[in-house]
């Protein structure tokens, strides 16, 4: 069953899209936001917060979807996931104040937690090793085309419906999504459910921080969100107030950084099978180190031209796709029968990192270029210093049990 699963073409991009869910609704929703903040009568910096709030509601989600999925398999906790997802949009599109904006944004990214969680979690079901990080490099493939076509088509949006269109389609979106996983999407996991939830979920921690390799993958995991959220969070204003941009042109310009994930993939796909994971989050931590140094250089003076601040920010997301995909098998690997646990670990701390980033973010801007790129310049160096501490933090050789997969 699960070599057929990694040659099945609808499983792959099924799974893509359950990766692209979180992009899809974040980056649809950007080119609303300053129509909506005059609509609902609120402040810039507030309405921003739709970003980090659905963050948060991630992150609180992460953690009982992967446990559910384990106990109870994936396909229910799925189910009931991407309903909660589906019907929190379509409050988000009908609402009338911030204050209800924000609440369905909450209660959307809980929802989505189990797209996030499960397309990690079903991975590591049917792969390992190798196969594993393929398998991963394909998903991000797909799920580089979110912000690559969202924030033009949710500009369009805008522009002739207004800024509620957007939130529709997600919610449209969410729809079409569950059809694809009725249709391509088989249960990859065998429930079980012998202890009770609590002393289940306090083992799968236990045995999850137990293993130095899964607490490596966890740190250089978990970072990294934090600096590309801050510059979501005000990359409508960081273009269109600070450079002068349109907002028909900041569609555009976001879509590179989508791009460079896209072509980040693209490169670790081809490089997964000639170097090892440690070799490919070495590469990555070094292009990290430059893109974060040079937005160092930039917060520093608080004055760059567009292409050089938008070339390093770009940068840093193309690393996304090598660091990303290769860390998170190293961390996954040990762990074939906690893998819906495992991964919400990884979820949740990357959400709570990704929305810490993008309500300081938001939090902090005040309209100088400075404040908008110091967060990811500081994060790309505190990414570079862990992983020159891996001798301290997980020495000797890589783990890997590509026999043990949940469900054969």
């Amino acid at each position: 069953m699960n070599a057929d699963l990694l040659h099945r073409k609808s499983f792959v991009i099924t799974l893509g899209l359950l990766t692209a869910v979180a992009a899809l609704t974040v980056d649809l929703s950007l080119p609303a936001i300053p129509a909506m903040v005059d609509a609902l009568e609120t402040t810039l910096s507030h309405g921003q917060q739709i970003v980090g709030i659905f963050m948060v509601g991630m992150a609180c989600g992460q953690i009982p979807a992967g446990l559910f999925s384990d106990r109870l398999g994936r396909l229910p906790t799925l189910y009931v996931g991407m309903t909660i997802f589906a019907v929190a949009a379509i409050v988000a599109a009908a609402s009338n104040s911030i204050e209800v904006m924000l609440a369905a944004r909450f209660v959307q990214g809980i929802g989505a937690a189990s797209a996030i969680v499960l397309s990690r979690a079903m991975v590591r079901d049917v792969a390992s090793g190798k196969d594993a990080a393929r398998l991963m490099s394909l998903m991000t493939m797909i799920f580089t085309a979110a912000p690559v076509i969202a924030p033009s088509f949710g500009a369009v949006l805008v522009a002739h419906w207004g800024w509620r269109a957007p939130f529709v389609a997600i919610a449209t979106c969410a729809g079409l999504v569950m059809l694809g996983i009725r249709a391509n999407i088989p249960e990859t996991h065998e429930p079980s459910a012998s202890e009770h939830a609590v002393r289940q979920l306090i083992s799968s921690f236990r045995e999850f921080f137990s293993h130095r390799q899964s607490v490596f993958g966890l740190l250089l995991i978990v970072l990294p969100p934090a600096g590309f959220m801050s510059i979501i969070a005000v990359s409508a204003a960081l273009v269109v107030e600070i450079y002068g941009f349109s907002i028909q042109q900041y569609g555009l310009i976001f879509a590179c950084a989508g791009i460079s994930i896209l072509v980040g993939s693209f490169a670790n796909r081809w490089l997964v099978v000639r170097f090892d994971q440690l070799q490919l989050i070495g590469l990555g931590v070094a292009l990290i180190f430059v893109a974060s140094a040079q937005l160092a250089i930039i917060a520093w003076f608080d004055s760059a031209p567009f292409w050089w601040m938008w070339s390093s920010v770009c940068l840093f997301m193309f690393t996304i796709a090598i660091l990303a995909s290769n860390a998170t098998v190293l961390a996954l690997d040990p762990l074939p029968r906690i893998a819906g646990v495992a991964s919400s670990i990884i979820g949740t701390l990357q959400n709570l990192f990704g929305a810490g980033g993008a309500l300081l973010a938001a939090l902090i801007y005040d309209g100088t270029l400075r404040q908008s790129v110091v967060i990811m310049a500081v994060v790309g160096l505190i990414v570079t210093g862990l992983f020159l501490l891996r001798p301290f933090i997980a020495p000797g050789d890589l783990v890997h049990h590509p026999d043990e997969l949940a469900r054969d």
